[in-house]
């Protein structure tokens, strides 16, 4: 199924964290936390101003993103689980 945000909202596919911790131990599911960092997979055309001006937005489709802990709206796609946020609840882009 095709779909496109709207505005200036984002869909965002999570990444994973790591399973394990830096000493070697394993991470089990009901341990793990909800990643912050996911992939862009669409952007909506922008938001726009009080005059009706496009601001387009910061971020395209394949950036890496952090994002605070809960922002966004859980939604399954195509038997994916992704997220929909606005742009602003972004926090940074990785380089």
């Amino acid at each position: 199924m095709k779909f496109s945000p709207l505005h200036d909202r984002v869909l965002v596919r999570r990444i994973e964290g790591e399973e394990k911790t830096k000493g070697g131990l394993i991470i089990p599911d009901s341990a793990k936390e909800k990643p912050s960092e996911g992939q862009v997979v669409s952007v909506g055309p922008g938001a726009r101003k009080d005059s009706g001006e496009l601001i387009a937005p910061t971020v395209k489709a394949g950036d890496k993103i952090l994002f605070g802990k809960w922002s966004g709206t859980e939604i399954k796609l195509d038997g994916e689980d992704l997220l929909i946020m606005k742009e602003s609840d972004i926090l940074g882009v990785f380089a």
